[in-house]
């Protein structure tokens, strides 16, 4: 018995059945996030290296929100897969409705902030003028998509959570084509439509928002029988439920949010480089994405299993499965710094660039492919397993000592004061990369992640 605690991979046909039947949805969505991504990204730049840097950058103060929108999910997640697991659809409605009303609350604080003070918020990423300009037009086009996407991105999380997982990825495949062809429309002017370039590309994502919004949302509210939500329930009494919300939920956000905020500190870094590396970053990300898609599916997949597993009391089985979880991020890990190395010079090449930014992106390629085989493990234990398993305050204070005490100041000096290579500076901006995944391995070691969480009782 105590070796199988301590078996590397399960000997279960149907955890890798279950595993499969989670993962694979969320890696097709992820296909076609990259997909749109790469898309946005090789259209603009056939437009020059300004609105690529500027849809860039303006994308990175999107993607805080972004990041808090996956922060409430998952945290709501949390709460909804143990609940499931219980079979307790009343806390699963009470955790969804404090999640929609905390996701208004926060979407309307970044479109007055961006209604407001678009160029502001664009001057704190570069100083280039023409960039600015360009990032800002982006932003006010994409001001709707707070409310649009942040609702679609949490419902999709939590739908995952109770084994719903083809709805979000249905979504996303109505999604992609409206953005590919609006992307095509606008940012070229094609079919008699006003050339818009970068702005062209963020009211591509705006229509195809509306998509998603209607698919998902309208799935949870009117179809979904596993949370069971209706809109009469939007109005219903959360009050019982909301300390454990807090417990549970909140440090995921605020761990989401701070992520969020790091990485585009991040930006800030590269922005304050220069043009040349702006756009080789923006490069080398979408090769990263397209590197650590099955990681993306496993990572939620676990956090989802984990979850159930321990709903229905199942500790040990829990902890097996974690080790093996473990183990799959470190072979995942591996094929993505792989896949980079293939395919970079290949991705490189489809871009418009100067000889200096490409010079610059293959570096990053190459600290990418060292960064991504910590990273996969890292992900999978932080937003799968530790966080399934209820642990979010420790994975909150990691993701706050590690980032914002190490990545960031590193990253900062290696950039703007010691003047180092882009492969350099790249590896020390990702530092928390490497000291997470260490760190990760020793707390699912000692079991202490496991914890224990009460649902809600009938007002």
């Amino acid at each position: 018995m105590e070796k199988q605690k301590f078996r590397l991979f399960v000997r279960d046909k149907h955890f890798y059945l279950m595993l499969l039947a989670f993962a694979l949805p969320i890696c097709i969505q992820q296909v076609i996030n990259v997909g749109v991504n790469m898309a946005d990204n090789i259209m603009l730049g056939q437009l020059g290296e300004i609105q690529m840097s500027g849809a860039t950058l303006g994308n990175n103060f999107i993607n805080i929100y972004h990041a808090m929108c996956m922060g409430m999910g998952m945290g709501a997640g949390v709460l909804t897969s143990r609940f499931y697991g219980m079979g307790d659809q009343y806390s699963m409605k009470k955790a969804v409705v404090i999640m929609y009303r905390l996701e208004f609350l926060i979407a309307t604080g970044f479109a007055l902030a961006v209604a407001f003070n678009a160029s502001g918020i664009m001057g704190m990423y570069t100083t280039d003028p023409a960039i600015k300009a360009a990032g800002t037009g982006y932003l006010m086009i994409s001001i709707g998509t707070f409310y649009l996407n942040g609702y679609a991105v949490t419902s999709s999380v939590v739908l995952r959570s109770v084994g719903k997982a083809k709805v979000p990825m249905i979504s996303s495949i109505c999604s992609f084509g409206v953005n590919i062809f609006f992307n095509w429309v606008f940012i070229f002017g094609h079919l008699s439509a006003p050339r818009m370039e970068a702005r062209g590309a963020a009211l591509g994502t705006l229509l195809a928002r509306c998509v998603e919004f209607i698919v998902t949302v309208g799935y949870v509210i009117f179809k979904d029988t596993n949370i069971g939500l209706r809109v009469k329930d939007l109005t219903m009494k959360t009050g019982n439920l909301i300390k454990e919300y807090i417990r549970i939920s909140i440090p995921v956000l605020v761990s989401d949010t701070l992520l969020g905020f790091g990485n585009s500190a991040v930006a800030m870094v590269m922005g304050h480089i220069g043009p040349s590396f702006v756009a080789a970053n923006a490069i080398t990300m979408v090769v990263m994405q397209v590197s650590t898609v099955i990681n993306q599916g496993i990572s939620q997949a676990s956090c989802t299993i984990t979850g159930i597993t321990l709903g229905k009391g199942e500790i040990e089985k829990a902890q097996q499965q974690g080790i093996t979880f473990a183990a799959l991020g470190f072979l995942i890990g591996a094929i993505g710094c792989t896949i980079i190395n293939i395919i970079s010079p290949f991705v490189i090449s489809v871009y418009n660039i100067t000889p200096e930014t490409e010079a610059l992106a293959y570096q990053l390629m190459r600290a990418v492919s060292i960064t991504v085989f910590f990273t996969a493990s890292n992900s999978i234990l932080t937003k799968g397993v530790l966080r399934g398993g209820g642990d979010t305050r420790f994975l909150m204070v990691a993701d706050i000592l590690f980032l914002w005490v190490c990545s960031i100041p590193l990253g900062y000096a290696a950039g703007l004061v010691w003047h180092l290579s882009g492969f350099w500076i790249y590896l020390c901006l990702r530092i928390d990369q490497f000291i997470k995944s260490i760190w990760c391995l020793f707390r699912l070691r000692s079991r202490k992640w496991i914890k224990k969480i009460k649902n809600a009782q009938r007002e």
